[in-house]
């Protein structure tokens, strides 16, 4: 199964995201990410969150279509797209990809992607998409598929990222080095092949592929 998940930030560039839904798609929206999935003329199999930013009447449509909706009190401990990423988890998914979790108020996207780096999520391959650029939490290695000119970022999200080491495919290499957390020695790399391979023997990076040929 691969879930898309619509959170409740910006989400501008629509085609690319319709182009990214398959038949199969398990549709979970988080509390306002609803109005993504309905601009796209999908329909959510699951709504989560306290329901604070989808208006009552669209609350109504779905739940007279017989939409799953779960619905939380406003004063909870966790934000909409926690919720909606713990029962991403129970469903076992192969894979999700989160559009719209980024935009609109800083707090809640910076939120957003120190999120993913949750251990509870650790086994979730999570992809965070928008548009050209596609995020990913890395625990141990990745393969950067792309084509040469894109831009590979990578951030450290944890107090020392050590042995992280670039094989080959990238303009500028690293072997075995150590980056602490606020680094941004990682930042704006360039593939220079159609692939590069990325490892690290302990720590938490984001990397970041910003394609350069997004149609």
């Amino acid at each position: 199964m691969r879930i898309i998940l619509f959170a409740n930030g910006d989400c501008p560039y629509p085609d690319h995201a319709r182009a990214l839904i398959r038949p199969d798609d398990f549709i979970l929206c988080a509390d306002g990410g609803a109005r993504h999935a309905l601009a796209l003329d999908l329909t959510p199999d699951l709504l989560i969150g306290d329901l604070d930013s989808v208006d009552s009447a669209t609350v109504s449509s779905l739940r007279d279509a017989g939409i799953e909706i779960r619905q939380f009190p406003r004063d909870k401990d966790f934000t909409d797209l926690e919720l909606a990423l713990l029962a991403a988890r129970d469903l076992r998914p192969d894979e999700i990809i989160l559009l719209g979790a980024l935009g609109g108020r800083l707090d809640q996207m910076l939120a957003n992607i120190f999120l993913l780096t949750r251990p509870e999520f650790a086994a979730l391959n999570i992809a965070l998409v928008s548009g050209p650029e596609r995020a990913q939490v890395v625990r141990d290695e990745i393969t950067v598929r792309g084509e040469p000119g894109d831009i590979v970022s990578i951030i450290p999200l944890t107090p020392d990222v050590a042995g992280l080491t670039y094989h080959a495919g990238l303009r500028w290499r690293l072997e075995n080095a150590t980056l602490p957390f606020g680094s941004s020695r990682g930042v704006s790399n360039e593939l220079i092949a159609n692939e590069s391979r990325i490892t690290l023997d302990s720590g938490v990076i984001l990397v970041i592929h910003a394609s350069q040929h997004l149609e």
